[in-house]
């Protein structure tokens, strides 16, 4: 439908240009530059991937009797959808609408908890390449918004990356099943410990 269309539907009505972009509910034109807005895009949905990702890992600890690894990966799992919410926050703030894309199966076929650990710093030190790659694409573009924003997820990146390697390494030390029980238990304190919340 173009705007003489509706126009003539809503009785002749004029408003001005890109006013009925504005009234059908269309976005402004983005105020990001393209480079910029296919990396925060892809980012966004990066951290979607990964929360599925850490519930699949929340899931195989579950399974094998590991409850507290369980809770621990379902909450990194609701931390990353509030990353990705709060990419998709930005752009609807700057007028645009966010694109999505299909989130693949995550990996769920761990052998050990120390696969697991693995695994999720792997996660992590990907999320760090990615929000480096946003980060470098609003430097070149001058967004200065954008590089504001990537600020805070390079800083949330150290403490991540932080957690996930001293998780393989307190995993690597649970050498029988009494300190990979007890690990379980305390999982949770020992690596939110050093998060800085």
């Amino acid at each position: 439908m173009n705007g003489t269309e509706v126009s003539a539907r809503f009785g002749g009505m004029a408003l001005a240009p890109g006013g009925w972009d504005i009234l059908l509910g269309g976005m402004n034109k983005p105020s990001i530059p393209a480079p910029v807005l296919t990396e925060l895009n892809r980012q966004a949905n990066h951290e979607l991937a990964a929360a599925h990702g850490y519930t699949a890992m929340a899931a195989w600890c579950e399974a094998e009797t590991l409850p507290g690894c369980a809770a621990f990966f379902r909450r990194q799992a609701a931390e990353e959808r509030e990353h990705a919410d709060k990419m998709l926050s930005h752009l609807l703030d700057r007028g645009v609408l966010p694109e999505f894309a299909g989130v693949p199966a995550p990996r769920q076929d761990f052998g050990s908890l120390l696969e697991v650990a693995q695994e999720a710093l792997a996660k992590e030190q990907a999320n760090t390449r990615g929000i480096n790659a946003v980060y470098e694409a609003a430097l070149a573009a001058k967004d200065y918004p954008a590089q504001v924003l990537m600020h805070w997820f390079i800083s949330e990146q150290v403490e991540e990356e932080k957690w996930a390697n001293e998780l393989v390494t307190l995993v690597r030390g649970a050498s029988c099943a009494g300190s990979l029980a007890s690990l379980d238990r305390h999982v949770s304190s020992l690596l939110e410990a050093g998060k800085g919340d």
